[in-house]
């Protein structure tokens, strides 16, 4: 008798469906990837507020301004973490080759069309 029959139709977990869409080799590697991510979204959130209090910006209030400066500052610090806590958890070369992915997608939207 089968401890876990499949079904027929059955949907794959959330975790084989990460393992599949990021091409890991196994559901640990999903399970770093993902500790990975909480890691850096957590520092970034924690280094925020005394970078700005550093710069002597006040983001409680919005603004346009605010929030390209606050793009310009988190967003490569977010970028810099992955690859620190991506090192750190020994999945280095997969968050690398998305930072890959991330940087050639920015720099498609600067490049000017010629013809």
């Amino acid at each position: 008798m089968e401890a876990n029959p499949q079904k027929p139709g059955k949907r794959k977990s959330w975790l084989k469906d990460l393992q599949s869409k990021w091409g890991l080799n196994s559901l640990w590697q999903v399970v770093l990837v993902l500790i990975v991510f909480a890691c850096t979204g957590m520092t970034v959130l924690l280094i925020k507020q005394p970078i700005f209090d550093l710069l002597g910006v006040d983001m409680s209030r919005g603004g346009f301004w605010k929030t390209v400066l606050y793009l310009l500052l988190v967003l490569p610090l977010y970028q810099l973490f992955l690859l620190v806590y991506g090192f750190i958890f020994g999945q280095f070369t997969f968050f690398w080759n998305k930072e890959k992915q991330f940087f050639n997608r920015i720099g498609k939207l600067f490049k000017t069309k010629k013809g």
